[in-house]
């Protein structure tokens, strides 16, 4: 379209031209010592026209050409950009559809003439990751630190990432250390942190990590509440391991109050304090937290605390069964309560009904117990081959 404009202009032009110089043609004369040349304004300008449109051609051709070499490099980059991005999609498509090898391929062989040559380099690092190569991957990690030095940090977090899936823990954890003390709210951080600390088995460095996981948001306030259960009661195992009473009360007396008040930590702790010998302490909790909340593992426990006060632990777990007449757990630990009361009689009603409802080796054991007492030997014999045929079964 411009260039018919320019030719339309071009002609008028012409004809305006040849107009006047139909009516009045003029000269031009030109001189120089004794000679002189005469020719019509018309063809001088011609002439002038002319000259300035062929140096104007000669000009731009000496250009062109000068600058052929430069022009030839712009394309062939231009070139290999162009491709260089086709191979970068269809190498992300391939490590998506987790074709690792033709992935690997396609990303690295155009990483230097892509627009992101980082993406590319981390994205073969996870390709190589894939098939166990993890000198390539470290090498292709490498090569992304050099093609962008800004994003260390992107790459240190991906190096930790891949390093703990492939169980290099240690050095995950080294790398992920330094990336904290930079970045000590970065949630993808601590979220690496918060799963290599597990898999460690490192529970007081984790204990150590809960405030930030809950300030940053990193996992749901559900997550982190089973998260800390888990954490308290590995460390109360670890406490319980030492067999010290005075470690595992300190313990227990300085967790917060709600944790205190977990049936989890609550099984862990009073299972301890039972081994312990711990009796009485074992049987206080337990009827506090029961008369909270109820939970059958905790029933059960409270049936294996015998007490100094086993007259008082009976009627409580009387005043649970008027709610719960057919709860075998309750039963069993009602017929123990009564065991430690020697209250025969009603020991073997209570056994003998949880068994009814549902019945354990366990409380076949303390049945037959009860009955080699009453010198009734054969029945106990039976009881004994019933709870062994019921093999590993258990109340809780």
């Amino acid at each position: 379209m411009r260039l018919l404009f320019f030719a339309l202009l071009t002609l008028c032009a012409a004809v305006v031209v040849g107009l006047l110089a139909y009516q009045d043609p003029g000269y031009v004369l030109i001189s120089r010592g004794e000679s002189g040349y005469e020719l019509s304004l018309t063809l001088f300008l011609v002439i002038i026209a002319a000259s300035f449109i062929l140096f104007y051609i000669g000009l731009r051709l000496f250009f062109n050409t000068w600058t052929i070499p430069k022009r030839l490099h712009s394309w062939k980059q231009l070139r290999q950009a162009k491709k260089a991005q086709r191979l970068s999609i269809r190498g992300l498509i391939e490590l998506a559809q987790g074709h690792w090898i033709q992935a690997e391929r396609n990303l690295i062989k155009c990483a230097p003439y892509a627009k992101a040559p980082l993406l590319n380099y981390l994205s073969a690092a996870r390709a190589a990751q894939k098939q166990l190569a993890h000198d390539r991957r470290d090498h292709y990690l490498s090569m992304a630190h050099k093609s962008t030095p800004d994003a260390d940090f992107a790459v240190q977090l991906t190096q930790a990432e891949l390093q703990l899936v492939h169980g290099q823990l240690e050095q995950s954890l080294a790398t992920l250390l330094h990336l904290y003390s930079i970045a000590p709210k970065h949630t993808h951080v601590l979220l690496l942190l918060m799963q290599i600390y597990e898999k460690l088995n490192s529970w007081g460095d984790l204990k150590g990590l809960l405030p930030a996981l809950q300030k940053n948001k990193v996992i749901t306030p559900e997550q982190h509440q089973e998260l800390t259960v888990k954490v308290f009661t590995e460390l109360l195992e670890i406490v319980a391991r030492t067999e010290q009473a005075n470690k595992l009360e300190k313990f227990w007396q300085d967790l917060p109050r709600s944790l205190r008040q977990h049936t989890q930590l609550v099984k862990r702790y009073c299972y301890h304090l039972i081994q312990q010998e711990q009796f009485d302490d074992a049987a206080e909790i337990l009827r506090h937290t029961l008369n909270q909340t109820w939970n059958q593992d905790l029933a059960y426990l409270y049936g294996k605390a015998n007490s100094s006060r086993v007259d008082k632990q009976l009627l409580n777990a009387e005043e649970w069964l008027k709610d719960r007449k057919n709860n075998p757990v309750l039963l069993l630990t009602l017929g123990r309560l009564s065991l430690y009361n020697k209250l025969w009689g009603k020991a073997r009603t209570y056994l003998e009904a949880s068994i009814a409802r549902d019945p354990y080796p366990e409380t076949y054991r303390e049945l037959g117990l009860l009955l080699e007492q009453l010198e009734e030997k054969d029945a106990a014999a039976e009881c004994y081959r019933k709870g062994i045929m019921l093999g590993e079964k258990i109340p809780c």
